[in-house]
């Protein structure tokens, strides 16, 4: 059984970590923090989809080591860090893991044989049909190995068996618009825009033509043309939307 705590090199860099070699690791998980997890997604969240609905976990002993899937949504890779960081326990063997935001994934074996623990894990996510989602695997090790495909077998078994088990939900983002509207007719648009449950509704006096003054909010989009109509209804004039 190794004695040294392998942590991963993208996400975290603990700063009680006092070998050596682990500072090394330290030094090079900070520098990928400031590149990789502070930085904006590389690509937009799906337009719906299907995630956890809240934190699900899963613990199973194989051959004397004992697994623990967390599995939770997550928003973006500053979100998936922070889980990382509240979940993982630096007293185990290894905390492998692995995300999907949409089409961006990333996954790491800490410590592990390359492709038997990060990828499995990817694996099950996918499998199991859901997205924005991350799922670490904590391995305390119980003296038996169990070989590279024993390995692939336990961590994408846990993990998917942890995503089986959880609640979900379906997930349909809300469209960001905007529209120019009369001073005169801003009280009977507000009202149908609370009507229909819109969100972050913004007013700018100062973008516009005279006379007109700047709505932006986000509404879901099966909604859009109903409110479009509503709207164009109550004030018997033609106020079109346009996408932010």
């Amino acid at each position: 059984m190794k004695m040294a705590v392998r942590l991963p090199t993208r996400l975290f860099c603990p700063a009680t970590a006092k070998a050596e070699s682990t500072a090394k690791l330290c030094i090079s998980a900070a520098s990928a923090v400031g590149e990789g997890i502070v930085r904006a997604m590389s690509s937009p969240p799906p337009a719906s989809y299907t995630t956890l609905k809240e934190r699900a976990t899963c613990e199973r002993e194989i051959k004397r080591s004992k697994f623990i899937a967390i599995a939770a949504p997550i928003s973006d890779e500053r979100s998936a860090h922070s889980f990382l960081s509240e979940v993982q326990d630096l007293r185990a063997s290894h905390n492998c893991w692995a995300y999907k935001l949409g089409d961006q994934y990333r996954s790491n074996d800490d410590g592990e044989p390359s492709g038997t623990a990060g990828k499995p894990i990817y694996s099950a996510i996918v499998s199991s049909g859901v997205d924005m989602v991350m799922v670490v695997v904590i391995r305390y090790f119980g003296g038996i190995k169990l070989g590279t495909g024993g390995l692939a077998r336990a961590y994408g078994g846990v993990a998917l068996e942890c995503l089986k088990g959880a609640t979900t939900c379906f997930v349909k983002p809300k469209v960001p618009l905007g529209m120019e509207v009369p001073f005169e007719l801003v009280g009977p648009v507000y009202h149908q825009l609370q009507s229909f449950h819109v969100e972050d509704i913004k007013q700018d006096y100062d973008t516009g033509k005279d006379g007109f003054t700047m709505l932006t909010f986000r509404v879901d989009h099966e909604k859009i043309e109903d409110l479009e109509n509503a709207i164009n209804s109550t004030c018997s004039r033609k106020i079109g939307f346009y996408k932010q």
